[in-house]
């Protein structure tokens, strides 16, 4: 949602702030939530207009390549994957990453992500995939909760013990399979593990039949910013084979990439 956190008074208020482009954008991440056509009165909702503003941000876009019509009202279109690339091909952190992961992604022969830290959640950049995934592991862009991933984990267990609480106490945090943590202070320990391992595990928290590695990422003053991750299929790996084997290699990756 746009500038909901801003002061109200005409004194703080941000004066530069320019409501018609947030109306767009808010019409665009109407789709967030609903993976599937929508019609002008889901829009107008969603952005938070009248209907009649609605039709005309979605003709504007529309003309601009970022909404297009489906078989039963908009969708997304076809321009907003031209700047998920811009954004990918001047993110740093991605260029650095890709030969080191692509790497490891050969030697282990699982699926392997690279993430970025935002807050609750972590963002999927790239995902280089196994033998054997669902859809969702496909596609970047995705958002996954800090708090119970492997990645999330790790990038936790750099920050002090006051800003996990923080995070931790403010996620939404649901159950996203029956053996998804919950708990503050399970999941607290789990950020301890971490810390002393150099690296997170997490067995079926985010998906049922799936263990994963997960690595932080950190810049250039030591402050974590991402993750790389190694998942696989627990039909394929007992937990304390897949982590004596494939932890070690995850953490060379990550100290690779944070040493570049």
């Amino acid at each position: 949602m746009a500038n909901q956190d801003m002061p109200q008074s005409d004194e703080k208020k941000d004066r530069i702030f320019i409501e018609a482009v947030a109306r767009a954008f808010r019409l665009l991440e109407a789709f967030s939530d609903n993976p599937e056509p929508l019609t002008l009165s889901q829009l107008a909702a969603a952005a938070g207009v009248d209907k009649s503003a609605a039709q005309r941000l979605a003709h504007t876009l529309g003309q601009l390549g970022y909404l297009e019509q489906g078989n039963s009202g908009l969708v997304p279109g076809r321009r907003l994957l031209e700047r998920g690339f811009d954004y990918l091909r001047t993110n740093p952190l991605v260029g650095r990453a890709i030969p080191i992961i692509a790497e490891l992604r050969r030697n282990v022969q699982e699926r392997v992500d690279l993430s970025l830290f935002d807050d609750l959640t972590m963002l999927y950049l790239v995902r280089l995939q196994s033998k054997r995934d669902t859809f969702f592991a496909h596609l970047s862009g995705r958002r996954v909760p800090t708090f119970c991933t492997a990645g999330g984990r790790s990038v936790l267990s750099m920050l002090p013990d006051d800003k996990v609480l923080d995070i931790v106490t403010r996620s939404d945090r649901r159950k996203l399979t029956p053996r998804t943590t919950t708990d503050i202070d399970e999941i607290l320990e789990y950020v301890r593990r971490a810390r002393d391992n150099g690296y997170s595990l997490s067995i079926e928290e985010v998906h049922l039949g799936e263990l994963a590695v997960g690595c932080v990422l950190t810049d250039k003053q030591g402050q974590p910013i991402g993750a790389i991750h190694v998942a696989a299929s627990l039909s394929d790996w007992e937990p304390d084979q897949f982590e004596r084997k494939i932890a070690p290699l995850a953490v060379a990756a990550a100290t690779a990439i944070n040493l570049n």
